[in-house]
């Protein structure tokens, strides 16, 4: 169990915490939320020890194996591979022990208990471990060969989590994980983290991925740590509840949901029947739900569009869209008309940022046409906008020197609502955190009036509170949308519509996210097929029609495995929802003030028989699995 009690602690002369307590049980799974700069990462030093409270005591068992992302990568010459196998510390160790062994040779019986502790910890298999982290992050073969050192950051952030996830940890930390991922990398990371068996602390701006991972919150609160059961969306619903408690935060918070819900019955009437349109009316009718939990956010903006429009505002004919000999979309139809809000989803390297900067002009065509409209006023959010911005100015100067003629009070006025108040619009932006310099970033695209959105990945570095804001803004905005984001809700309450950029096409999608993730899942098994396949193009025509009658043969021969491994895996998830249920209770404080021995035993038991029913599962999954690849290949 991790205990903190009575933890206060000040950096900077400025209190993070004030005799704190929390305590966190084995095989939680707890998101860590809270503003920036409140402590949540010097929460996580405290736990690694490599930060000392200024009273009270942090306790974490002493036998664990405590794994951690870092959020820095210094240049190696090492291959990713060979980085992220080196997250398993104690398979390095036994390994160079093996080798030493092995050289010297003297002492066979040495080398024979080496190899048996090697066969206990399943270290033969660890390269192949090592693979699949990296394949699910979104490296391809030919990456993993790659030295750490030719990566971009981004990319090196993947591959401290890859090293991370590599450990065989009793407690996992990871700090922002998504921030450089991509939708498919994250929904690879979700499900990976949901089989995780130790204990896990996250911290997270991504609600969904939140609410899909973690059973508790740990929220920071006036320099204390309030412990939530459930998974994000409880806890907001709590702390709605508890504000609208509060008499002077209760007018407000009425207004903010009438206002949401005003906004709900206009989108209601427009909204069509089409499937992408009605999961989004859905969504708006949660976010009136949750709108209140945000009351007192420090946050509040609109993104008011160009008072001229065209019709359409861009136009892409028969588009080729890629590099000069590296193309990477055909034939792409599409014409953004006012009004229309579109995401844009595929797997990593399909193209969609490629597609984003052809329709801001930023990449050029390699054929086809791109017409613009007369009044065409596009606001471009781009992955690497923040390095664009002037590190010497500050905010209120990067505004004025768009608008010259502007007041330094309106300036102020309108920089307030991205957080900056008072002085902090005279600081050079050099100085602020990834998320100010964003929130710089998308006030000066907001400040630009434009009538066309083009968005890719804007919440990385944004807070909860700051993407909530950005999510009512977009809502609301009446201009055109089109947005690459790895954050679902984002893109499910702000698009009406979805582009599935795959296979080197970009074509209409009628399936919502959650059909999306089935695609994904599905797209990426094909994938791994063809790569194990031979290459069949040069067959005759009569061995192909020989080659798919035999594939419809082997899939009716392999029918009773595949039925199998369906049930399994839903045995598996019913098993997973018991013992997530159990750990819930167990996880209740009130269970533990006394009196209720009998009832802590009955549920520590009901939890060891269902991770006993659940590993039993797994191990029938993993045999069934093991003879379906076996017949596969026979």
């Amino acid at each position: 169990m991790i205990n903190l009690q009575g933890v206060s602690l000040q950096i900077g002369g400025r209190d993070l915490l004030n005799n704190a307590n929390c305590r966190i049980f084995p095989g939680q799974k707890v998101g860590v939320i809270g503003a920036n700069g409140c402590g949540k990462s010097t929460l996580f030093k405290l736990l690694l020890k490599e930060q000392d409270s200024d009273a009270g005591s942090v306790e974490i068992p002493a036998s664990w194996e405590v794994a951690h992302m870092a959020q820095e990568v210094s240049a190696s010459d090492r291959s990713a591979l060979e980085y992220a196998l080196d997250g398993d510390h104690r398979l390095r160790a036994l390994q160079q022990e093996l080798d030493e062994a092995e050289a010297d040779g003297s002492d066979g019986k040495r080398i024979g208990e080496l190899h048996e502790r090697m066969a206990a910890i399943d270290g033969y298999s660890g390269p192949a471990r090592a693979a699949q982290l990296l394949d699910g992050l979104g490296f391809s073969h030919a990456d993993q060969q790659r030295p750490v050192k030719s990566f971009s950051g981004g990319w090196r952030i993947r591959l401290n989590l890859a090293r991370a996830l590599m450990c065989p940890a009793d407690l996992l930390l990871l700090d922002e994980p998504t921030n450089h991922l991509d939708l498919d990398a994250t929904l690879w990371l979700e499900q990976w983290l949901q089989r995780f068996p130790g204990t896990l602390l996250i911290i997270s701006h991504d609600r969904d991925f939140l609410d899909a991972v973690v059973n508790n919150i740990v929220s920071f609160e006036q320099q204390e740590l309030v412990l939530y059961s459930g998974n994000y969306t409880a806890f907001e619903r709590a702390r709605a509840e508890r504000l609208a408690q509060q008499q002077v935060q209760y007018e407000k918070q009425q207004a903010e949901r009438a206002h949401m819900e005003d906004f709900v019955r206009r989108f209601r009437a427009k909204a069509t029947k089409a499937k992408q349109a009605q999961s989004r009316l859905k969504a708006l009718d949660r976010m009136a739900e949750i709108a209140p939990a945000h009351i007192d956010s420090p946050f509040r903006f609109r993104l008011p569009a160009a008072d001229k429009v065209s019709n359409p505002l861009i136009d892409l004919r028969e588009a080729e869209i890629g590099y000069p000999g590296k193309p990477i979309l055909q034939s792409v139809q599409l014409g953004i008309q006012p009004g229309r809000r579109i995401g844009l989803l595929g797997p990593n390297g399909a193209g969609k940022s490629s597609l984003i900067k052809t329709l801001a002009g930023d990449l050029t065509l390699l054929g086809g046409e791109r017409q613009c409209g007369e009044h065409l006023k596009i606001g471009y959010f781009a992955q690497h906008q923040l390095e664009a911005l002037d590190a010497n100015a500050s905010p209120l100067l990067h505004v004025q020197r768009l608008s010259p003629e502007a007041s330094e009070q309106q300036v102020r006025d309108f920089l307030g609502g991205y957080g900056f108040i008072g002085d902090r619009v005279f600081e050079p932006v050099g100085g602020f955190s990834g998320g100010e310099k964003a929130r710089v970033a998308l006030a000066l695209l907001a400040w630009q009036k434009p009538n066309l959105l083009l968005l890719d990945e804007p919440t990385n570095h944004l807070d909860l509170e700051m993407r909530h804001a950005l999510t009512m803004a977009l809502a609301e905005f009446p201009g055109a949308v089109v947005l690459v984001s790895h954050d679902r809700h984002l893109l499910a309450n702000t698009t009406d519509e979805f582009i599935l950029v795959a296979n080197g096409r970009a074509e209409p999608y009628d399936g919502d996210l959650d059909d999306y993730k089935q695609w994904l899942l599905s797209f990426r098994r094909q994938e791994k097929q063809e790569d194990s396949a031979p290459a069949t193009a040069d067959r005759p025509a009569e061995d192909k029609k020989a080659q798919r009658r035999a594939a419809a043969a082997l899939r009716e021969q392999l029918k009773p495995l595949t039925n199998k491994l369906k049930s399994i895996e839903q045995k598996m998830a019913k098993a997973e929802q018991a013992l997530a249920k159990v750990e819930e209770q167990l996880a209740d404080e009130s269970l533990y003030t006394g009196g209720q021995q009998d009832e802590i035993t009955r549920l520590t038991q009901a939890q060891g028989q269902a991770r006993e029913a659940l590993d039993t599962l797994e191990m029938e999954w993993l045999e069934v699995s093991e003879a379906l690849e076996a017949a596969r290949g026979a």
